[in-house]
């Protein structure tokens, strides 16, 4: 179970790392507006980036 949990976190830095690579520009446009959200609106954001995940990661496990 461990082992997955670290390809896991290591496959979600590869991923988070295409965007700057990719286009640098866009990403600093994309952080500059996530800082000017509330902590509010991050939070909220934050939980249903999470709650897509956990679903898909149901489904693509059953």
């Amino acid at each position: 179970m461990w082992n997955e949990i670290l390809i896991a976190g290591a496959l979600m830095l590869v991923l988070e790392g295409i965007l700057p690579t990719l286009n640098p520009k866009s990403f600093k446009q994309m952080m500059f507006n996530a800082s000017q959200m509330s902590e509010q609106q991050l939070r909220w954001t934050g939980i249903i980036t999470m709650v897509i995940g956990a679903i898909a990661v149901y489904v693509l496990k059953h």
